[in-house]
């Protein structure tokens, strides 16, 4: 994902927002979370259960690239 720098904060998040509403509704209607996908992933047909797991991990670990991008700007550590 590429943010222009003339592109207000506000409307990166606004976005974000938006992009949570859209999973949470595709959760919701999938329904049960041992359902697997028609769609594989790398040959394998995988639960629901398993791609909300793979995309926390992935969240969790970019958060953890822009915390020490942070950390790099402005010389504040983790509390």
């Amino acid at each position: 994902m590429a943010v222009p720098a003339s592109r207000a904060a506000a409307g990166v998040l606004r976005d974000y927002r938006a992009a949570i509403g859209d999973s949470d509704r595709a959760i919701r209607a999938a329904g049960d979370p041992d359902a697997r996908f028609a769609v594989p992933v790398d040959g394998n047909r995988h639960t629901l259960r398993w791609v909300m797991a793979h995309m926390t991990s992935e969240t969790a670990r970019h958060a953890g690239h822009a915390d020490i991008l942070r950390e790099q700007l402005d010389g504040t550590t983790g509390r």
